[in-house]
């Protein structure tokens, strides 16, 4: 439904917003993968950890904070939920109690390329209208606007 009166008094048009579009994919494309992880028992914020500690060994939450761009609290509680679904192991060291190094359990290590291969596949569903050079220029546009606005934060939802 147009509105003739928002043009009048320049309030641009809702779809007429970059954001709008990458926003409007983006939930799709996001939900899309939600729901083929939900026979894994994994949500799209875990699968982000599991995939960042794949291939890391054993690894400080601090460090995987750092890595991943979120909060040390949301990585604790992330950490936790996996450590519940024996996905993650945390140990401690004698000497500094402070101190803890997580890293995959065997089954963690197992389920990542499982859930990387579901990953591909959702990519592949959706962006398959999209010629092999239209795909590598959305990516380098995307990358290009990322660096140009310091985004760091990587997207968990």
């Amino acid at each position: 439904m147009k509105d003739s009166r928002a043009k009048e008094r320049g309030v641009s048009e809702l779809k007429g917003h970059v954001g709008f579009w990458l926003r409007f994919v983006s939930n799709h494309v996001s939900q899309a993968f939600a729901r083929k992880l939900l026979a894994s028992g994994v949500t799209v914020a875990e699968w982000v950890i599991l995939r960042e500690m794949f291939g890391a060994g054993s690894i400080a939450p601090s460090l995987l904070a750092e890595s991943s761009g979120l909060t040390r609290g949301a990585v604790s509680k992330l950490v936790d939920r996996l450590l519940h679904k024996k996905l993650l192991t945390r140990e401690g060291r004698e000497d500094d109690r402070r101190y803890q190094s997580i890293a995959l359990t065997d089954a963690g290590r197992k389920l990542v390329p499982k859930l990387a291969a579901l990953a591909d596949e959702n990519d592949a569903e959706f962006f398959s209208a999209l010629s092999g050079r239209e795909r590598q220029l959305l990516m380098e546009t995307l990358k290009k606007l990322v660096e140009a606005n310091g985004l760091t934060k990587l997207p968990t939802e």
